[in-house]
Parts: structure tokens; sequence; C-alpha cells
């Protein structure tokens, strides 16, 4: 992953969030211009009801206001993936739930790219930039129990199970049970050495 600086010009964006780039993506924060092409991805009850904040349906309108909130200095970081040709395929981020609370990490990608390892991709990069880059001393993560998929995105970035909760999902206006996550700092820097060593081994 490389990381390289970017403010975007718009003035609706109040914080200076970077480009973070992995092997076969490139992830960046949100712009205006995007709102046609997220608000088409996103408009698919399979992502909504896996979701807590999207509804269903979701319209350019609910893009552009997505946009217009994200990435305020609040210590929130919003992202959208893309691949290497800038097709938008995904958002993840960082949620600051209160200070007392670890940051919430959180995705999305359209229906048509699951099962290709981009979410696991794209959630290392935001992972190491929460960690490296941030400070923060550990993260918290939540999945669906109907959506074991999710949870192993999340397992494979080194989240530990933490118990069940439930959350409210706005597509279907009602809560559901989810397995809740965390990753401390401690576990990260073992997990990122030890990848190292065995690249040398």
């Amino acid at each position: 992953m490389t990381l390289l600086e970017e403010c975007p010009s718009q003035s609706f964006r109040e914080a200076c969030i970077p480009v973070l780039e992995t092997k076969r993506l490139t992830l960046r924060a949100p712009l205006l211009e995007d709102a046609k092409a997220v608000a088409a991805l996103v408009n698919d009850r399979r992502i909504a009801e896996n979701v807590a904040r999207i509804p269903h349906p979701y319209r350019k309108a609910d893009a552009e206001s997505f946009i217009a909130g994200a990435n305020k200095p609040d210590g929130e970081a919003v992202f959208l993936i893309t691949l290497r040709d800038e097709t938008i395929i995904g958002a993840c981020g960082l949620t600051m739930q209160d200070k007392e609370q670890a940051p919430e990490l959180g995705y999305w990608l359209g229906v048509e790219h699951w099962g290709q390892g981009y979410a696991t991709e794209a959630l290392h990069a935001v992972i190491d930039y929460a960690f490296a880059d941030l400070g923060h001393a550990a993260l918290s993560a939540a999945a669906r129990v109907t959506n074991p998929k999710s949870r192993r995105v999340l397992e494979k970035c080194g989240f530990q199970w933490t118990g069940v909760g439930l959350c409210r999902i706005r597509a279907i206006n009602s809560s559901a049970p989810v397995d809740r996550f965390r990753l401390e700092r401690g576990i990260w820097l073992a997990l990122k050495t030890w990848g190292r060593m065995k690249k040398v081994s």
C-alpha cells in the first residue's frame, strides 16, 4: 500500500483525506460528481440489508447527502473504493461513535464485485491507515449474523469476535442481530510483523 496526500478542492470537503493505493485498488475521498455512480451501485437491497445507514431504495439525492456529509473533521474517514481504471466498486471507512469507544470500521461493495477479495484488500489499507497514521488503539466492526461472508472478511483482517448485539438497519426499518468484532493495535502489529517475516522466509 502507498499513501498519497490529496485534498479535494470542493467547498463541501472540510477535511483532507489521503489516497490509499493497494495492489488492485485506489481508495479516495468521495466527490460530488461520484453521486450518480454511487447511487447506481448501492441501489440494491442485498447491500442495504447488511449496512446500518443505507436506505432502500437508494437515490442520487441519498448519494449526494452521503458525499456532502463525508469526512467532516470529527475523526471520520470515508473512502470510495475504485479499481485502477477509476471504476467505483464500493466504499469503506471509519466512524467515531464517541471518544470512549473505538472507531467503527464499515464497508460495502457493489454486488457484481463480491467474492473477488476486494473487500479484504480495501479494509487492510484502511486498517493500516487507522493504526499507522491516525494512531488509534483499537477498531471495532460488526456484521449481521446472516452475513457470514462479511464476518469472514473481518476475520481475515485480524478482527476477533467479541459477542452478539443488535444494530438498527435503516433499509429494513428494524434492528437485527449482529456479530461484534474488535482489532487491537497490538494484534495488528503482530500480524504485520508475521506477514513481513513470512515474505522473507
